[in-house]
């Protein structure tokens, strides 16, 4: 891990640790303390370039941002903030002061009402609105999910490749899963070693010790995919990676869906009491599972991707993809 990376990744952490505003959030409040401290560490402009204003993260940093940001339930908009001025910079325009909202393809936008400016992307066409009349909406997790008024854009630009925001969209999620995941993985180890039955601890019990062996396994998987789509994004540029973000995607996503299923296995009913930790992040693993891509959809494109190198190349890209190469 390079020295910037696990300075902003440690400066996040614990300043998410030290605001548990998760289920305010949840509520309806905007979390305006949280947001101020993380503007001020300069974190909404990250991944914009610095010859453009911004401190020029790699992908592979912004990635592990994100996964911190995943593991305390993602309680403001900081990863749709950076993924929208970056989309921003590569269609030329600057990243004006306020929140910035990030819809695609008509789609709702995350935290939108609480925006002051949207993000508007389609194929290559990017564009730059004034928030407008807000239709409020939320996804599974509770997380604002609202579609807003049209408005005349104060500028438009055109990306350099149509795929790169549903692209970064997809690795955003897939960051956010794996690094909720091991949020979920530790709260259920935690309570195996501590909730009791029959005398003795629950993770005492053989059956219990295979289903967190077993997800331990699938959260680690996550985390690999996701560093393998990011570094290959930053080695060849995000479109360059459209294979490593598909599976990532991919991979994060079943792994919601076993690790949800295993902790709330594991925790009995306690779980989903609304005093409980647990289901407010895989609420949000359900929500992110679906959001930027359901599995089927990313596992047809990884496929469609396979077939295009020919069956000269098909056993090499699967298992000596190298992420320096140029893209196939």
């Amino acid at each position: 891990m390079s020295e910037l990376r696990e300075l902003l990744t440690t400066q996040l952490d614990r300043l998410l640790a030290a605001h548990p505003v998760l289920r305010a959030v949840e509520a309806g409040e905007w979390p305006a303390a949280l947001w101020a401290e993380a503007e001020a560490l300069g974190l909404g402009l990250a991944l914009v370039p610095e010859g453009q204003g911004g401190v020029g993260l790699s992908w592979g940093d912004a990635a592990a941002v994100w996964q911190v940001l995943g593991r305390h339930g993602a309680p403001l908009p900081l990863g749709e903030q950076m993924l929208a001025a970056r989309l921003l910079a590569e269609g030329g325009m600057e990243a004006p002061d306020g929140l910035l909202a990030l819809a695609l393809a008509g789609g709702p936008a995350p935290w939108g009402r609480h925006a002051a400016w949207v993000v508007a992307v389609e194929g290559a066409r990017v564009a730059l609105l004034p928030a407008g009349d807000v239709v409020p909406g939320t996804n599974l997790g509770r997380e604002p999910r609202d579609r807003l008024g049209a408005a005349a854009p104060a500028a438009r630009g055109l990306l350099p490749d149509g795929r790169l925001a549903p692209l970064g969209l997809a690795l955003l999620r897939a960051a956010q899963v794996a690094g909720a995941l091991e949020a979920v993985l530790a709260l259920a180890v935690d309570w195996a070693n501590t909730r009791k039955q029959f005398g003795r601890p629950i993770g005492k019990f053989q059956a219990v010790q295979q289903q967190l062996a077993a997800m331990a396994g699938e959260v680690a998987l996550a985390g690999v995919a996701v560093a393998a789509a990011a570094r290959a994004a930053d080695a060849r540029g995000l479109a360059g990676a459209e294979f490593e973000v598909a599976c990532a995607k991919v991979v994060a996503g079943e792994a919601a869906t076993l690790g949800a299923a295993t902790a709330h296995q594991v925790f009995a009913a306690i779980g989903i009491t609304e005093d409980h930790a647990l289901h407010h992040l895989t609420r949000r693993l359900w929500s992110w599972r679906e959001e930027g891509g359901t599995e089927r959809a990313w596992a047809t494109e990884a496929g469609r991707l396979a077939m295009g190198w020919g069956g000269h190349g098909l056993w090499a890209g699967l298992t000596a993809r190298d992420v320096t190469e140029e893209g196939r």
